[in-house]
């Protein structure tokens, strides 16, 4: 079978499992569908191009255990990230798998034109066709200094204030949808629709799902108001979830891509054979987020570089707080908190990302999980 037969199965398999690409189904034992948030995380001693194999390995593992899609996420000056290119990662993950859906979680809407999104998610639909979903933010996904580097301008209030906005004309984009008369009708993204109304053209009948991304009420409100999927940060903003869970559906108007509101949530999680090696892997998480939050961002530290670090008072706190919302330990700890989190959230699907040092830890995480719900081996 040639590959772009595979790449049309894949494609159609993906879609099918919901009929609009966005809703998942709950295989084993998981109370919801689950996802996976990669970071593309670069440990001490270790590569970026070791990082981005890893990625490959991951997405593979996820795919091939029935995980339903996976994302990564624009980070940009975090030298422990190497996730700053969604669109170039996930056009290289869309050649090492078949079925899996594959997205930005998201795309930092503020920091790129929208015509430039539409054209490279537009790209990426052409090469793994009904897979590929478009998460987006409002926030720089970085510090001020970065993002006015990243934008050409000082004035960064005004990429949140015009979010809406900035939303719309991707929308139209996507669609190819400008009314005649606007300054941007006779302006195409391309690969897109218009394709299909030129003489002779053809085109997919898909376009990426839009989806907004939030750590707070604003997103989840817009996207409520504009009938979209809703993706919450739990994993670093836990105290927000079910408020803005709540605001999202109270928010929410049906609309030609959802009838019914449908929100994942991002959540750290990592599973070990055993409790305490769970815990060594997890602190690696904690201090890069110590040395991040107090203007040090670096590598992820290594289990024992992180085991040997004398936190003072304020950072233990810290710690001790961030370690609260991650969920790990062994895969049946593991299993039961986030079986606790589907229930309390109400969340529709759950996004696990697992940050460690090392990508074996994370790999075997992944495979932990699944094996505690019974997915399937494939």
């Amino acid at each position: 079978m040639s590959g772009e037969s595979d790449q049309t199965r894949g494609s159609e398999e993906a879609i099918s499992e919901s009929g609009d690409g966005i809703r998942g189904r709950a295989l084993g034992s998981a109370p919801v569908p689950l996802s996976v948030l990669d970071l593309v995380t670069v440990g001490a001693g270790h590569t970026a191009s070791g990082a981005v194999r890893t990625a490959v390995d991951i997405a593979r593992t996820a795919e091939r255990r029935g995980f339903h899609r996976y994302w990564v996420a624009e980070h940009h000056s975090m030298p422990g990230v190497a996730s700053s290119s969604p669109a170039v990662l996930l056009a290289h993950l869309a050649a090492h798998t078949e079925r899996i859906r594959l997205g930005s979680g998201g795309v930092m809407l503020p920091n790129h034109a929208p015509l430039v999104i539409a054209e490279q998610f537009g790209t990426l639909e052409a090469m793994a066709p009904g897979r590929v979903d478009l998460g987006l933010g409002r926030a720089p996904g970085t510090d001020g200094a970065t993002a006015a580097a990243l934008r050409r301008t000082e004035r960064l209030h005004e990429g949140a204030d015009d979010f809406p906005q900035q939303l719309a004309e991707l929308t139209r984009f996507l669609d190819d949808s400008f009314p005649d008369g606007h300054p941007y009708a006779k302006i195409h993204a391309v690969p897109g629709p218009v394709q299909a109304t030129s003489p002779g053209g053809v085109q997919s009948a898909h376009r990426p799902p839009l989806w907004l991304l939030g750590s707070s009420g604003f997103s989840a409100r817009l996207a409520g108001s504009l009938g979209l999927p809703f993706a919450f940060a739990h994993h670093f903003s836990a105290a927000n979830t079910v408020p803005a869970l709540d605001l999202y559906r109270a928010s929410f108007r049906p609309s030609e891509v959802l009838s019914e509101p449908y929100a994942l949530i991002g959540v750290a999680a990592l599973a070990a054979e055993e409790e305490h090696e769970a815990r060594r892997q997890v602190l690696t998480g904690a201090l890069s987020m110590v040395r991040l939050r107090t203007g040090r961002p670096g590598l992820v530290p290594s289990p024992e570089e992180a085991e040997a670090y004398r936190f003072n008072e304020l950072e233990r706190g810290f710690v001790d707080s961030w370690l609260g919302n991650v969920v790990h330990g062994t895969p049946d700890a593991v299993r039961q908190g986030l079986d606790e989190l589907a229930k309390r959230t109400g969340a529709d699907e759950l996004m696990i990302t697992a940050n460690a040092h090392g990508g074996a830890a994370r790999l075997r995480s992944y495979e932990l999980i699944a094996d505690a719900y019974g997915l399937p081996r494939g």
